[in-house]
């Protein structure tokens, strides 16, 4: 048991988002000494693992709940991971898959939002390609395969999408800090280290764990469903709760050759039903997600019960109050109440299969199977004061510290997350270490951001 570290920078987490912070303090700031504490035997084990997510690098074509303004800046957000893949010595085959991407519409009112979307995003995805009836069959005949002509269909595709082992990645992350180690300064590991409490000392943070003490001046909490676990030990994000929502797949056999998603309804904070090839799973389609409720802050796991609870403040009037708000929209309602149905043992896939059929017409329930192990948690956020329900990532920035929550499209963009992070930190020191923004940029964007724009801006908090 170690004793007592002290550190300029402590990261709480070991997934995509947290590994992507702790890669870009360690290459392009002059933090002098950083460490990354995580619970588990390895990086990516929630919900970067590759099983417990979609796979999917979203860049904003595809993604119908995303005005244009945010696929403005989720794009080229995005690409860094492409662009850090790319610089990586032949291990892009481990970590990036080229895939398809298609959105399908299907009947007149999907139809006309989706070409309004394609007159409008045109611009900002000029590889993206409309497609009708005859095209569709040739790129995915089995969306067309005994689908009557009279019905209404239409796609917009690209063929240059990619498909990413978010688990890898956030191991790469780490595996090149420690390649390119920096000398004269101090960047630790720490593996099987759970974080057991945190509290505020004079010129800090002392976080106690599983493996001794630490002390930090400036912390960062990248523990998504955690994040407003540890926010409310220190007295920030009590106006928030959290509704817990699993999502689960089925397998088919090989139907699609890529990626297809089908339209999404923007008052639900979860991705409508798609198919994707799985990166480890050859020869079959990956369908869901389902979506149900599930009071754990990790899927399958129950001893997070209790965490929940706690994050979730379940027995204040004020939270009480937002559920029902936000759980009588009928929408909503009816969503998750059909969503119970589909995780049913051997009669669910009987409910569930309807949803398949609007991609694959000839598809039975016959031909699904539960993906078992398969799925994470997507808890999202309620604002017990406003009742509202707060989509996308957030962000609590406080004295030294900042918790991040990061739902999709947290993954896709945490490069540029830690990016606003190092430069946030770098505002926390007051100007005693440099960030070298420009850099990373150069590096794995091709050039500068747009730094007045932020991708979710409405979500970030000052407590």
């Amino acid at each position: 048991m170690i004793k007592n570290k002290i550190y300029d920078v402590v990261v709480i987490g070991g997934g995509v988002s947290g590994t992507a912070l702790f890669y870009t303090l360690s290459k392009y700031s002059t933090v002098k000494s950083i460490a990354i504490i995580e619970k588990y035997g390895s990086f990516g084990q929630v919900n970067s693992k590759w099983s417990n997510n979609s796979q999917t690098l979203h860049t904003g074509d595809i993604e119908t709940n995303y005005s244009l303004e945010k696929a403005s800046i989720v794009k080229p957000a995005a690409l860094m991971v492409s662009g850090y893949v790319s610089s990586l010595k032949g291990e892009d085959n481990k970590i990036i898959f080229p895939v398809s991407k298609m959105v399908l519409a299907v009947g007149k009112k999907e139809v006309v939002q989706l070409e309004k979307r394609y007159l409008e995003f045109r611009t900002l995805y000029p590889d993206l390609k409309r497609l009708e009836y005859d095209e569709i069959a040739k790129i995915e005949p089995a969306i067309t395969k005994r689908r009557s002509k009279e019905e209404m269909i239409l796609a917009l595709y690209t063929p240059n999408g990619y498909a990413i082992d978010y688990e890898v990645l956030a191991k790469s992350f780490v595996d090149e800090v420690a390649r390119n180690k920096p000398p004269n300064r101090n960047i630790d590991v720490f593996l099987n280290t759970k974080v057991i409490n945190i509290c505020k000392i004079e010129y800090g943070y002392k976080i106690t764990t599983t493996n001794g003490t630490f002390e930090s001046k400036t912390v960062v909490v990248n523990t998504d469903a955690y994040g407003l676990f540890f926010a409310k030990l220190l007295g920030y994000g009590k106006e928030f709760s959290l509704i817990p929502v699993a999502g689960n797949f089925y397998f088919s056999k090989q139907m699609l050759n890529g990626k297809v998603y089908t339209m999404q309804d923007k008052k639900l904070p979860f991705a409508a039903v798609h198919g994707d090839p799985d990166v480890h799973v050859p020869n079959k389609t990956r369908w869901g997600p389902t979506a149900k409720m599930s009071p754990v802050l990790e899927s399958r796991k129950f001893s997070t019960t209790l965490d929940y609870f706690r994050s979730a403040s379940l027995f204040r009037f004020a939270t009480i109050k937002s559920f029902v708000v936000i759980l009588s929209d009928m929408v909503r309602f009816t969503f998750l109440l059909k969503n119970t149905f589909y995780d049913i043992p051997i009669v669910g896939k009987y409910f569930f299969v309807k949803n398949v059929q609007k991609i694959v017409p000839t598809i039975r329930a016959s031909n699904l199977r539960k993906a078992k192990g398969f799925g994470g948690m997507r808890l999202q956020r309620v604002n017990t004061k406003t009742h509202e329900l707060q989509l996308g990532e957030g962000k609590i920035i406080g004295d030294n510290i900042i918790f991040n929550m990061t739902p999709s499209p947290g993954a896709s963009v945490c490069l540029f997350n830690g990016m606003r992070d190092a430069e946030k930190i770098m505002e926390f020191f007051g100007g005693l270490y440099y960030f070298d923004k420009c850099k990373m940029e150069d590096d794995f964007a091709g050039g500068c951001f747009d730094h007045d724009k932020k991708i979710i801006s409405e979500n970030a908090y000052v407590s």
